[in-house]
């Protein structure tokens, strides 16, 4: 039988994981209730920008706010892939690359992750990966425009992204940028007014004022998609936490059962010398 401190430093190692992990399962919750509250936010913001773009855009495309650049265009496909900055996410990671690395081919697309551990799992694969980006840590006024500028270089963008469904399911999820842009404009209200330079003056020119809307809607619908993917990757966080904290109290119960039984094992052998040496002692 094992010994009793044995038992013990385990039964205690153990009581802190219980701790640990029952801690790290509500930072989690809190997380989620804090993203969540500012995906609305944003919401809110892009249905404001569209009302506007829609009563003063000159046609029906989305120009990725690129309108009155001559950068020549890259004719290749950007895939960007958003990943957690660290490995303690769960299995969703894994999923998002395996998903997006199916659509892959390098002669028409190049790949722009968010993430260190996307990045790290990329070079693991060999795959080539034109720019990488961090993870932002804050939830709010998040800076995309370098991945925006990125995006404008580029015929198309394909953005892959961890969906938030809910606390024990999470999926990957991908959209075309521009659709996603026009798609999200189509449920939003359309102004009334036509704004024109006939009864607005526009500075420094029309197109510029429309391409400066088109890069604030995707630098919103880009900062959702990472919102979502934090979203995603605190559930998924959850889920790991709930998990082992559940398994680490069976574990912890277990153990004291064995603590217990060790215990009383031992008691029951020093009452046994105890009798035989009075036996002994009497005879």
């Amino acid at each position: 039988m094992r010994q009793l401190s044995e038992v013990s430093k385990e039964l205690e190692a153990t009581g802190t994981i219980v701790e640990l992990t029952s801690a790290f399962e509500g930072i989690a919750s809190m997380r989620i209730a804090q993203i969540k509250d500012q995906v609305l936010s944003s919401e809110k913001f892009f249905e404001e920008l569209w009302h506007i773009y829609s009563q003063i855009r000159v046609d029906e495309l989305f120009h990725f706010g690129r309108s009155q650049s001559v950068a020549e265009i890259i004719e290749k496909e950007l895939m960007i892939l958003i990943t957690a900055e660290g490995s303690f996410s769960g299995d969703i990671d894994l999923k998002l690359i395996d998903v997006a690395l199916k659509s892959y081919s390098p002669a028409k697309n190049d790949i722009l992750v968010v993430g260190h551990h996307g990045a790290i799992r990329l070079a693991q694969a060999d795959v080539p990966v034109t720019k990488s980006f961090k993870l932002p840590q804050k939830d709010r006024n998040i800076n995309v425009m370098p991945i925006v500028s990125e995006v404008q270089k580029y015929a198309s963008t394909t953005v892959y992204y961890q969906s938030y469904i809910s606390l024990m399911t999470q999926e990957v999820k991908s959209i075309k940028l521009s659709a996603a842009v026009a798609e999200r404009g189509k449920s939003s209200e359309r102004g009334e007014e036509i704004i024109s330079e006939q009864n607005y003056i526009f500075e420094p020119s029309t197109y510029e004022v429309i391409d400066h809307l088109e890069n604030s809607m995707m630098q919103i619908t880009l900062s959702e998609a990472i919102l979502e993917s934090k979203l995603a990757q605190y559930a998924s966080r959850f889920k790991a936490m709930s998990t082992a904290r559940d398994k680490s109290e069976e574990t912890y119960k277990e153990l004291s059962m064995h603590f217990n039984r060790t215990k009383r094992y031992l008691k029951d052998e020093r009452l046994k010398e105890v009798i035989n040496s009075l036996r002994k002692a009497t005879s």
